[in-house]
């Protein structure tokens, strides 16, 4: 924290005009956005912020939490002002080339594991494909949980994957993942035993009313899912039925009403439906896995 304090307001002060701020702007999470800027612009966590309450805030600190509040202000989510979100008990790092990771997300590391654990024992590390992986959220809090595990990831942004190695050098996972720019799969061979994917999913008229955090904030591309928000997966699901290993198992992330259309596209391609689909704390289906059944 700064030493050399001027005889401004105090950090609880601060904080509550903030939270107040954000209130009347319509921020649904305003005091939980307040408390984390507050503790960000002056180096605090939540329990310097509470330690620190009555002390004074610098100039220098008060003109970078105000700089923070005009950002969140003008709709720019908090995870995006200061470059860094937590997915899985994991930092993320974060470029205008890759979505926020989201909580929804943890369903598929959830069925992803519990699908991978269920294979036949095998004599060599596991392999793990992340299709469109963004910051690579998904593959590394895989590999957090499977020390033995391999794994790559791909996307179509040299940026996305760029922030992606970062991410994986500073947990590091450097020596597990590789990345790969392609479009879906197209770079790669087979011999997977868990395939991963949040596709963009959201339909090209729905997109315009996305809340502004999203809609304005994350990449288009990793949104638009075409008219009927399913081209990602007309395309992604062949492609990973055939890169896996008999036995293998591939995990998709599911926009709202769209799992049956999902399962229907796993069974077409040679997929058999597996593990129970997990759902989000708003009761939507979110993953959806199928195997590839040994002949």
């Amino acid at each position: 924290m700064n030493a050399t304090r001027l005889a401004g307001p105090t950090i609880d002060g601060v904080r509550r005009d903030l939270t107040a701020r954000f209130s009347s702007a319509g921020i649904e999470s305003a005091e939980l956005d307040a408390r984390i800027l507050t503790g960000a612009a002056l180096g605090l966590d939540l329990t310097g912020l509470i330690k620190a309450a009555r002390q004074r805030v610098a100039e220098t600190e008060a003109v970078k939490l105000e700089a923070f509040a005009r950002r969140r202000l003008a709709g720019e989510p908090v995870a995006r002002i200061l470059g860094l979100k937590e997915f899985w008990g994991l930092p993320f790092r974060l470029s205008t080339e890759t979505l926020v990771p989201r909580p929804d997300t943890e369903t598929v590391v959830e069925l992803a594991l519990e699908m991978l654990c269920a294979l036949p024992h095998s004599t060599g590390p596991a392999r793990i494909a992340d299709i469109g992986t963004g910051s690579g959220a998904i593959l590394l809090s895989l590999l957090s949980e499977l020390p033995d595990a391999i794994g790559v990831g791909t996307d179509i942004s040299p940026a996305a994957l760029m922030t992606a190695s970062q991410n994986a050098a500073e947990l590091g996972m450097m020596s597990r993942a590789g990345f790969v720019a392609c479009n879906y799969a197209a770079a790669l061979l087979g011999g997977f035993d868990l395939i991963v994917s949040n596709p963009p999913y959201i339909r090209s008229t729905d997109v315009a009313g996305l809340a502004v955090e999203v809609r304005d904030h994350d990449p288009h591309r990793a949104l638009d899912g075409g008219a009927d928000g399913l081209n990602a997966y007309r395309d992604l699901i062949p492609e990973a039925a055939r890169l896996l290993k008999p036995g293998g198992a591939l995990v998709v992330e599911a926009g709202i009403g769209q799992s049956g259309d999902i399962e229907a596209f796993m069974t077409a391609a040679g997929l058999t439906m597996a593990g129970a689909p997990r759902t989000d704390l708003g009761g939507v289906t979110r993953a959806v896995g199928g195997r590839k059944m040994p002949r």
